[in-house]
């Protein structure tokens, strides 16, 4: 399969759009692809859009969030939007934790949160 991950600069945001048939070197090609556009444009935000993937895996969670922790080393903040209810199921039960991670329901709530400062958690 090759690698159908679609990677957009809007303002200081790049949507990342994975494929619903997502293979692992699709998935693999995630983290290089987007810790170079967010280089190369200097952007601020991702926006990591799942609403076309239908299972996930083990392997696509542990790259989604080593991926999420690598945009944060580099100053960014990512936020994954339109996790299907099946696959928030999966996530919950494979033990996905989010760190830093944040949520929206679609993309245009995402870039709603990405137009708004983060919301710093307590500790």
């Amino acid at each position: 399969m090759q690698n159908n991950i679609s990677v957009i600069k809007v303002r200081d945001i790049l949507l990342v759009t994975m494929p619903p048939d997502a293979d692992d070197p699709t998935i693999s090609a995630l983290q290089e692809q987007v810790l170079g556009a967010m280089e190369r444009y200097q952007a601020q935000n991702v926006l990591l859009d799942i609403s076309g993937v239908e299972t996930l895996d083990s392997f696509f969670a542990r790259t989604v969030s080593e991926t999420a922790q690598m945009v944060t080393l580099m100053g960014g903040r990512t936020i994954i939007a339109g996790m299907r209810p099946a696959v928030a199921v999966t996530a919950t039960q494979i033990g996905l934790t989010l760190g830093n991670l944040e949520t929206a329901l679609n993309v245009d709530r995402a870039l709603d949160m990405a137009a708004t400062p983060r919301r710093r958690k307590p500790r």
